[in-house]
C-alpha cells in the first residue's frame, strides 16, 4: 500500500507544481546520455547501426532502471522517510498531466480570444507539424490529437508502469519514450539505429493504449450521464477498435480514435513536416466542425480517463497482492 500511497501523492504533486523548470530533470539526463550515445554509435554499415542501436536501447533502459533503484536502495539504507522522500520527487517527474494541460489550454486561450499567430506560436511549442498557416479548425485538431495521445505516454503508461514496479520502472518507461521521440523516426539517419528503440516503444505503449481507449470511453459514459458533455459513447468502443489500426502508430490511434468518435469530430488528413505533406487516415465522423470547445472537452476526457485508468489500477494491484 505504501507505493500506491507514493503514487497518489506524486499525481498530487505534479498536479499542484507540474516540472518547475527550476529543478534538474532526469528526462533531460536521459536525453544528454542518448545523445552522447547516438553521436558515438550511429555509423558504419546498416547492420552495424542496427545492432548498436539494440546496445543503445539496452544500455539506457537497463542503465536508467539500474541507477534509479540503485540510488533509491541507498538512500533508503542511510533513512527510510529520506528513500520515500526522493521515490516520491522520481515518480511525480515521470508524470506530465499538468503540463498536458497547461499546453492545451495555452493554445486554446489565443485561439478564443480569435488570436490566430498567438495559437499557432502556442501549437508550435508541442507538436512537430508546421503550424504557420492552420485555421481555427486544423489548430483545434492538432491540439486535440497531442492531448489525447499523450495521455498515454504522458499519464497512464507511466501510472502503469509505476504500480508494477515503482520509481525505477516509471523511469525505465520514460527512458524508451525519451529514446524513441529522439531516434525512432524513419529517416535516413535513425531508420536501422532507431529501430529497436521504435519496436520496444511500440511493446511498452501497447497495453496502456488500449486501456486508456476503455478508459476514456468509461469517462464519456459518466459525463454524458451527468450531462457535463454530450458525449455520443454508443458505439464509441466498437468504431474505435475498427479505426486504430489504421494511424500509422500501433498505438497512438487508440486514444485518438475514441477521442474523436466521443466528441463526434474527426481527426487525421493531411499534416505538413517541413513542407513535405503525410496524410494520416481519419479517425471519427465530422458531426460537428472542429473549434476551440473541444480542446477542453479533451482535457476534461484526459482527466476522467487517468482517474479510471488509476483507479482500474489500484483495483488490480490490491487484487493481485
Amino acid at each position: 500500500m505504501t507505493l500506491l500511497l507514493l503514487i497518489t501523492l506524486a499525481i498530487g504533486l505534479d498536479l499542484l507544481i507540474g516540472d518547475p523548470r527550476s529543478l534538474p530533470h532526469p528526462v533531460v539526463f536521459i536525453g544528454r546520455m542518448i545523445s552522447f550515445l547516438e553521436k558515438s554509435w550511429n555509423r558504419g554499415t546498416d547492420s552495424q547501426r542496427k545492432r548498436r542501436g539494440f546496445l543503445l536501447t539496452a544500455t539506457v533502459v537497463i542503465g536508467v532502471w539500474g541507477v534509479s533503484w540503485s540510488v533509491l536502495a541507498l538512500l533508503t539504507a542511510i533513512n527510510v522517510w529520506l528513500g520515500l522522500v526522493a521515490e516520491l520527487w522520481l515518480l511525480a517527474t515521470t508524470l506530465a498531466i499538468k503540463g498536458l494541460a497547461d499546453a492545451g489550454r495555452a493554445v486554446a486561450v489565443p485561439l478564443a480570444n480569435g488570436d490566430l499567430p498567438g495559437a499557432r506560436q502556442a501549437l508550435s511549442m508541442i507538436v512537430g507539424r508546421d503550424t504557420a498557416a492552420l485555421d481555427e479548425a486544423e489548430i483545434t485538431r492538432a491540439t486535440v490529437e497531442t492531448v489525447a495521445e499523450n495521455t498515454v505516454d504522458g499519464i497512464t503508461a507511466p501510472l502503469f508502469f509505476a504500480v508494477i514496479g515503482g520509481a525505477p520502472l516509471a523511469l525505465a518507461y520514460k527512458a524508451i519514450n525519451t529514446l524513441d521521440s529522439m531516434v525512432g523516426y524513419r529517416n535516413e539517419r535513425f531508420e536501422k539505429f532507431g529501430f529497436a528503440s521504435a519496436k520496444l516503444d511500440d511493446i511498452a505503449n501497447w497495453l496502456p493504449a488500449r486501456i486508456t481507449a476503455c478508459c476514456l470511453w468509461l469517462g464519456g459514459i459518466l459525463l454524458a450521464l451527468m450531462a457535463s458533455k454530450p458525449l455520443r459513447w454508443k458505439g464509441a468502443l466498437r468504431a474505435t477498435c475498427q479505426e486504430a489500426p489504421r494511424h500509422p502508430s500501433p498505438n497512438a490511434g487508440w486514444p485518438e480514435a475514441m477521442v474523436a468518435r466521443l466528441l463526434g469530430v474527426q481527426l487525421g488528413g493531411l499534416n505538413t513536416y517541413q513542407g513535405a505533406i503525410s496524410r494520416r487516415a481519419t479517425l471519427g465522423e465530422p458531426l460537428a466542425p472542429l473549434n476551440v470547445t473541444h480542446i477542453g472537452a479533451t482535457i476534461q476526457l484526459m482527466h476522467v480517463g487517468w482517474l479510471l485508468f488509476m483507479g482500474l489500477m489500484g483495483l488490480l494491484w490490491v487484487g493481485v497482492r
